[in-house]
């Protein structure tokens, strides 16, 4: 039986795993090969972006739409449009003219329209000349109308009656017909000339116990000479009030009516 040196008995089997081994490593190589010119090749490409990113083309814009919030910045304040000129600095005008409203013309017609009103209340609106002013006199803004009452600077006082100024003649006069002191308004003298004078109102006086009828006059009584007396001076039975004779002796003695009718008896 022939013998074989030492390691020659082993089988092809005993040498796989050397060659597995060799194969691993040639496997391996290679793939550090690849990795290594891939990482070159990236080198190459960033080496070739980074200047074109650097030096943009005129006009043209960057594909990669992420940009930064700085780089979004600086692209606005470059659109921006430029800051006008301020007053003072070179290039400024001032602005054009504001159209005029008118307002010399307004003012024109409104002194017009004034001076129109200030001649109808002066204009005379009734015939006996009294002016717009006149009726409405301050500060009681009167309305001329039938049973007004006025006063000039004297103590007569007028009631209005179908344009005419009647004045009464006495306190009693004024009670008599049932007139209020607070409707007495206080006008001008100038007024009271603007209309025309009518028959005074008087208040006649008697007593029971004598038959004698007196008229009041600026508070003084008058004594009545007789009925056609009484009939021709325009008086009515309506117009005598019955007061008691001592009040009636209290008022002092005026004139008879007529004044030639002689000595006034007493009631």
């Amino acid at each position: 039986m022939t013998t074989q040196p030492n390691g020659a008995d082993k089988s092809p089997e005993a040498n796989r795993p050397a060659e597995h081994r060799a194969e691993k490593g040639e496997i391996l190589d290679l793939l550090l090969d690849a990795l290594l010119e891939r990482h070159a090749e990236r080198r190459r490409q960033a080496a070739t972006r980074q200047p074109a990113r650097q030096e943009p083309e005129r006009g043209h814009q960057p594909k990669d739409d992420r940009s930064s919030p700085a780089r979004t910045g600086d692209s606005q304040r470059t659109e921006r449009p430029p800051r006008p000129p301020q007053p003072g600095e070179p290039g400024w005008e001032p602005p054009a003219e504001v159209p005029s409203i008118g307002l010399h013309l307004t003012m024109g017609r409104l002194l017009l329209l004034v001076l129109i009103l200030a001649i109808l209340i002066n204009v005379p609106v009734t015939r006996y000349g009294v002016a717009l002013a006149r009726l409405l006199p301050d500060p009681d803004s009167l309305v001329i109308r039938d049973g007004l009452l006025i006063k000039g600077s004297g103590h007569e006082v007028y009631i209005l009656e179908g344009e005419e100024l009647h004045w009464i003649s006495s306190l009693d006069a004024f009670e008599h017909r049932g007139l209020n002191w607070d409707n007495v308004h206080e006008v001008d003298d100038s007024m009271l000339e603007d209309f025309e004078q009518g028959e005074p109102y008087h208040v006649l006086l008697k007593c029971h116990d004598s038959p004698h009828i007196y008229r009041l006059e600026n508070e003084h009584k008058r004594w009545i000479r007789d009925i056609p007396t009484f009939r021709h001076e325009g008086h009515v039975w309506d117009d005598v009030r019955m007061v008691d004779c001592a009040y009636l002796r209290s008022i002092p003695m005026g004139p008879p009516i007529p004044s030639e009718a002689g000595p006034s008896p007493q009631p």
